[in-house]
């Protein structure tokens, strides 16, 4: 019977909640733990001698991140399933992630049958996000979606696409180092980035940017 089971693997800082998937998975008659880690470092190394059939990752993880991560496991793996799991709303990462290779995108504050719907949706290949998102992501994978913001957010990278929302929360440089895990220098030099590829003029003209942008993200509207 064992044989049977799908293996899931964790990969999530946060002990109690990475605790809680771990017992959520054990509870199912169909599903197992594979694994768990804490890093993209930790689960890297577990991925190159153990495959499972599903890695769930949170989006923002210690040093690299969880996009950097999926990049890197579908190098090793190219048909591994993977369910992003995060804090932070859809809107700003499911079309990053899908596009980066994930199967799907829930957040942490999804019920139980919601999250375990979501596992096994990925878990056949299919793709899996919210109704809403689903609308918005063929909006905007269609070309029908907001020209300006999309395309100038799309051309940052994956660190300063964080920085960007942290950014729209209104983050200091101080605290989007100690959130992200990176010197206030290194988070300044994203900064200068982000406001380059926008064509901004200074720091203030990309706050205001980066708060309508994530307005108009959540409302699903054009800038």
């Amino acid at each position: 019977m064992s044989e049977n089971l799908q293996r899931v693997a964790i990969v999530d800082d946060h002990p109690m909640l990475r605790e809680g998937f771990e017992s959520l998975i054990e509870s199912q008659p169909d599903l197992t733990l594979a694994w768990a880690a804490c890093d993209t470092q930790t689960a890297l190394q577990k991925l190159e001698v153990d495959k499972p059939d599903m890695i769930m990752v949170d989006i923002s993880l210690p040093g690299r991140n969880g996009l950097e991560l999926i990049k890197d496991a579908l190098a090793l793996h190219p048909s591994l399933n993977i369910l992003v799991i995060s804090m932070h709303d859809e809107t700003f990462y499911a079309q990053r992630v899908l596009k980066a290779g994930a199967r799907g995108y829930i957040m942490k504050v999804a019920d139980r049958e919601t999250l375990l719907q979501a596992i096994r949706t990925v878990l056949t290949g299919q793709r899996y996000v919210s109704p809403a998102m689903s609308a918005q992501i063929m909006e905007a994978f269609s070309g029908y979606g907001s020209s300006k913001a999309v395309d100038g957010v799309q051309r940052l990278s994956d660190r300063e696409f964080e920085v960007f929302q942290l950014i729209s929360e209104g983050k200091s440089t101080q605290q989007i180092g100690d959130i992200l895990n990176i010197s206030v220098k290194t988070a300044e030099v994203h900064r200068a980035h982000i406001r380059e590829k926008l064509n901004l003029e200074d720091g203030a003209s990309v706050l205001r940017f980066a708060v309508r942008w994530a307005e108009s993200q959540r409302l699903g509207l054009s800038l």
